[in-house]
């Protein structure tokens, strides 16, 4: 049996004041995630219904390949100009 796959949904609220410098990081953020061994699916985008909302839907292969994410992103440009910024992810299992 294969290992289940990770994935990861749900949002962080951008305060205004950071919106712009958050909305220039992420481009880069996203292409480096997408290229990543591992990363089936990666997508942030700006919630339609609550402003400065960004979506956040993941999926990878597996949990080595989730960790392998997780520590490379927690080095990035992205992780400096986003840190602190309220997050709400679930993390599951997926088959």
């Amino acid at each position: 049996m294969s290992d289940p796959r990770i994935k990861l949904e749900g949002y962080l609220d951008v305060p205004v004041e950071r919106w712009a410098a958050s909305m220039s990081a992420l481009e880069t953020h996203i292409e480096l995630t997408r290229s990543e061994p591992g990363c089936i699916e990666f997508n942030v985008n700006p919630c339609i219904e609550i402003k400065h909302r960004l979506l956040v839907s993941e999926l990878f292969e597996n949990q080595t390949s989730f960790d392998a994410h997780q520590a490379r992103a927690a080095q990035s440009e992205w992780a400096e100009i986003s840190a602190g910024i309220p997050r709400q992810y679930e993390i599951s299992e997926v088959k």
